[in-house]
């Protein structure tokens, strides 16, 4: 089995989902984890921790104090499948990372080359030593190159916001669909069109269009695309 840590010793296997907010990332990611018996890791929710913690000036700080800063953020990760546990200098991250804001000023410090190598290092540091299903926006281009499965979800911006939006109903969150349309559509072009890691897939991923399928239809594609290349 080739190297699919990014760099790393370790031949570990790696399973990559990339793909922009409100395609189903951290579902399908769970679901895929479960299955496979492996640790999950929502790189997602590393940007969002640094967000809030850092606080809405953190984009702006001097570039070497902001990397003094990041050089104080150690995550750890437990378990296995869905139920893996993500951590950062001893404490659970919980959904005070969820939302739309803290979501926005992620985007913001994700354009940072500074944060996004401290991130990459801690994230293969992971990969080195166990097996993972991880989701983010350049996990199969950037962080984990030589990765065995790689995936990249995608669907309409009207479809991604109008997810979100039953997302938030069920937390409680009352939100204007058409500024979450307008929200989805401007993190998009943050995301594609940054000078760091741009959000694209992978040459050898596999694309899949959520828009016409539900969560069981974009499992089952994934899954069978890994089982079919690894023989089970």
């Amino acid at each position: 089995m080739p190297d699919t840590t990014g760099g790393h010793p370790a031949a570990l296997k790696v399973v990559t989902l990339d793909g922009p907010a409100g395609v189903g990332k951290t579902t399908l990611a769970r679901r895929v984890a479960d299955a496979l018996g492996i640790p999950y890791l929502d790189t997602g929710a590393m940007f969002r921790t640094m967000a809030w913690r850092l606080g809405p000036d953190g984009p702006d700080l001097d570039e070497a104090l902001l990397r003094d800063r990041l050089a104080g953020f150690v995550f750890t990760l437990r378990g296995r499948g869905g139920a893996s546990v993500l951590s950062c200098n001893g404490e659970d991250i919980g959904n005070e990372i969820r939302t739309e804001e803290v979501g926005a000023m992620a985007s913001r410090i994700a354009a940072l080359p500074v944060v996004r190598e401290c991130l990459k290092a801690a994230q293969q540091r992971m990969g080195a030593t166990q097996p993972l299903v991880v989701e983010g926006r350049d996990m199969g281009t950037v962080v984990f190159p030589g990765a065995r499965h790689k995936f990249f979800l995608d669907a309409a911006p009207e479809i991604r916001a109008m997810r979100r939006y039953t997302q938030l109903q069920t937390m409680g969150e009352a939100h204007d669909l058409a500024l979450l349309t307008e929200q989805i559509r401007s993190r998009d072009e943050q995301d594609r069109n940054r000078a760091v890691a741009p959000l694209r897939p992978a040459a050898d991923a596999i694309i899949v269009d959520t828009g016409d399928l539900d969560i069981d239809g974009v499992f089952g594609v994934i899954m069978q695309h890994i089982r079919s290349r690894d023989g089970l």
